[in-house]
């Protein structure tokens, strides 16, 4: 894993597409030069502009780099003030992003790799998605969602590869959360990665660990700098004890959490 070069820079907002009532795909470019180098699973620090209340960056997953548009590509769910300004952001505004941060998804090249997101967790995963393409392996997607209304990006998904879609009240796909899909139980994967709520990934972990499958978590632990700083981040690992989720991940192989050993 390479140690990718930090930059803070302004990024001109191109374009905000609405998904649904509650989620945001931002489009966004360069002020100047070409957009940083950035692996799949790093996340971005976003300063939210013009509010008063709201001193902290928010921490974002990378979705998707457009090297062709030198555009970067943002999922953002509103669930508070300072999401809720990022959300109503209007084509033309600026934002100040740092960028690339964190370590990013082992890219396997050995049998298929499923990805499992859940909600905004999708996020990492287009852009996983995207380069295990690229270099020639055939990735495989669960995703879940509450309702029809909340799968987000499934046609960028597909573009990508298989794609199966679980729903909590059954709209879509199968009826209940993503561990009762039998591609978990009955395929043929030799890698998982997966990003979403909590609970999601243990039951996701649980279920690969059982499998003897090798599976990697991306952790959305609270963060406020981003830079291993303020240690708001932290989390108990079973090899090197409490590390900054924000510096060491926030992918993490399972076996190196202690809430799966």
């Amino acid at each position: 894993m390479t140690e990718n070069k930090k930059h803070i820079l302004d990024f001109t907002v191109r374009q905000n597409l609405r998904l649904g009532t509650n989620y945001a795909l931002l489009k966004l470019m360069p002020t100047g030069g070409q957009l940083p180098p950035c692996e799949p699973g790093q996340f971005a620090q976003v300063l939210v502009p013009n509010s008063k209340n709201t001193f902290l960056r928010r921490p974002i997953s990378i979705c998707n780099i457009d090297p062709n548009e030198n555009l970067l590509w943002l999922l953002v769910r509103r669930a508070g003030e300072g999401t809720a300004a990022l959300c109503d952001l209007h084509e033309g505004e600026t934002l100040n992003v740092m960028l690339p941060l964190g370590h990013g998804f082992t890219l396997h090249r050995d049998g298929t790799t499923l990805l499992v997101g859940g909600g905004v967790g999708v996020a990492p995963l287009l852009m996983l998605g995207k380069v295990l393409k690229e270099q020639g392996m055939q990735p495989e997607f669960l995703l879940g969602a509450r309702t029809e209304n909340d799968l987000l990006m499934l046609d960028k998904f597909n573009e990508l590869g298989p794609v199966h879609i679980t729903t909590d009240d059954g709209s879509a796909g199968v009826h209940g959360v993503v561990t009762r899909h039998p591609v978990l139980t009955g395929g043929n994967m030799a890698h998982i990665a997966c990003c979403g709520p909590m609970p999601m990934m243990r039951a996701v972990a649980a279920l690969a660990r059982q499998q003897g499958i090798d599976c990697e978590v991306s952790l959305e632990n609270l963060m406020a700098c981003g830079m291993g700083a303020c240690l708001c981040c932290v989390e108990d690992t079973a090899d090197a004890g409490n590390v900054c989720v924000c510096t060491e991940g926030p992918v993490f192989n399972i076996n190196r959490l202690k809430w799966q050993i």
